[in-house]
């Protein structure tokens, strides 16, 4: 994997001012919308702004219980192996980054998920419910991202956060994970010789870089006010350090508590990580937005302006130190139905963030949309059909899977954009990315790009669309999404096609 050493004095020297560049990463000479009907010219400006995360296409895999039966269903407990048709749809989406934990970290303890399965203690999954089997655990999830060709993050115990509920459970578990437990988990992957695990199998060290300490600390009264939670994120990230100096640590910086985790734990820590998880309005509702295609349109495509509005915000408060969204969604009513996250129309919605995200690229280095896979909650990438059928990418897996194998490794701008199209930009090298949405329903937009005033070499397109946006996509074989490719021959007019997600390759 590409190695992405961020640190706050790096990003401080190269950090791009905030105001409207950010926002739209468009230079000022921004040519006016053209006419109905009129072919735009849009030009690629070469030079590098800043370098592109490759994780900013993280996913997040989470135990949820009887919510959804994700990572249980994953599993096939007699072959004791993973799904193969879940492999072969991960392989396809390509997730440079998995994430283990969420909530669940609260409770988790890692130690039950190693060794022998026989001996594994199944736990109780306090906040979704259910059982745990612990069949998979550390091995198994590393033996999975080794599999798809991900790097891994961890989300350790964070003294379950604080809340009581999750330290000492009804039975009189304690669940509560401390700071020595943290840094012996990192000891447990990355010590270059450790008994426990050669003694399950694995004499060489499996190395995990990036770990996560908090979750949500500041999202609920009963967890940790922020002086502990600093204090906390303190001793955590001391102890983790001992165990390992060359890990990347995360700590929790949302609900304004940057600014001060910062001042106190910011020699310690390399990022800070925050969360977005909403609802885009009442017209996206089950049973509205079947009634009233339009405005449920509307609302998908405004929303993106509450995603940037929470982006600047956290970047408000942290400066140039690098940022982690580990976790984004949609949050709908009806969310365990997942109709209206299951048609091509949140998938252009989805789109539009990734887009966002590469225009903060500059501080944000790890970003995420939607849970990785489950058998029916709203926010899944990957849908695993049960009792039968074979897994399948939703939407924002599509979407996902296409930016992650089409773009470059550091941001340029465009000009001349047209309006509706929402569109960003990258190279590697001699060659250019453009990730294009056509955010209008009724009509496509054409465009003729060039390079720095040249016209490029012949262009590759790679496009997602579906005759009817807002039909769902029901199994692998019962979808409603259209991916083509085309060649197109040098400076031919470029149609972006109503509610359509576009990558170009060009070349200079």
């Amino acid at each position: 994997m590409t190695d992405t050493s961020f640190t706050r004095r790096n990003l401080l020297r190269a950090a791009a001012p905030l105001g409207a560049a950010i926002a739209t990463g468009l230079p000022a000479r921004l040519a006016a919308a053209p006419r109905l009907g009129a072919v735009a010219s849009v030009e690629i400006a070469p030079a590098p702004r800043f370098a592109l995360s490759p994780y900013l296409y993280m996913q997040f895999m989470e135990p949820l219980g009887t919510t959804d039966g994700s990572v249980e269903a994953s599993w096939d407990h007699l072959a004791q192996r993973w799904r193969p048709d879940l492999l072969e749809v991960t392989r396809q989406l390509a997730p440079p980054m998995l994430r283990w934990g969420g909530l669940l970290s609260a409770y988790y303890r890692w130690r039950e998920g190693v060794g022998p399965r026989a001996g594994r203690k199944p736990m109780h999954n306090l906040n979704w419910g259910g059982v745990e089997t612990n069949q998979i655990g550390t091995d198994e999830f590393l033996d999975f991202c080794a599999a798809v060709g991900a790097e891994p993050l961890m989300c350790v115990n964070f003294a379950s956060e604080g809340d009581p509920k999750w330290a000492v459970d009804a039975l009189g578990e304690r669940r509560a994970g401390d700071a020595r437990e943290a840094a012996d988990w990192v000891r447990y992957c990355n010590a270059p010789h450790h008994p426990e695990r050669s003694a399950n199998g694995h004499p060489a060290p499996r190395p995990i870089r990036y770990w996560q300490i908090g979750n949500e600390t500041s999202f609920s009264p009963a967890r940790f006010k922020k002086p502990e939670a600093i204090a906390r994120t303190i001793e955590f990230a001391r102890a983790m350090r001992a165990a390992d100096p060359g890990i990347k640590l995360i700590a929790w910086g949302d609900s304004g508590w940057a600014a001060d985790m910062i001042a106190q734990a910011g020699d310690l820590v390399d990022m800070l990580a925050f969360h977005h998880l909403f609802d885009p309005g009442p017209a996206c509702n089950d049973g509205t937005w079947q009634r009233d295609r339009a405005a449920a349109w509307d609302a998908l495509m405004g929303s993106v302006a509450k995603q940037e509005a929470k982006i600047l915000e956290i970047r408000a408060q942290s400066g140039a130190t690098p940022l982690a969204l580990t976790e984004s969604h949609y949050l709908m009513k009806g969310r365990n139905r997942g109709d209206l996250n299951s048609t091509w129309a949140t998938g252009v919605a989805y789109a539009r963030f990734q887009n966002l995200h590469q225009r903060h690229g500059d501080v944000l280095k790890i970003a995420n949309l939607g849970d990785f896979c489950g058998t029916r909650w709203q926010t899944n990438v990957v849908m695993l059909p049960t009792p039968k059928g074979d897994a399948y990418m939703l939407p924002v897996g599509r979407v996902a899977a296409l930016y992650a194998r089409h773009s470059g490794t550091k941001a340029v701008a465009l000009a001349g954009l047209p309006d509706g199209l929402d569109a960003v930009a990258s190279r590697d090298g001699n060659r250019f990315f453009v990730h294009a949405v056509n955010t209008r329903l009724d009509r496509a937009i054409d465009c003729r790009f060039t390079i720095a005033g040249a016209t490029p070499r012949a262009a590759r397109l790679v496009r997602i669309s579906a005759t009817d946006p807002f039909a769902e996509i029901r199994s692998r074989t019962e979808d409603p999404m259209t991916q083509e490719e085309k060649i197109c021959a040098p400076g031919e007019a470029i149609s972006f096609p109503a509610a359509s997600v576009t990558v170009l390759e060009l070349g200079l």
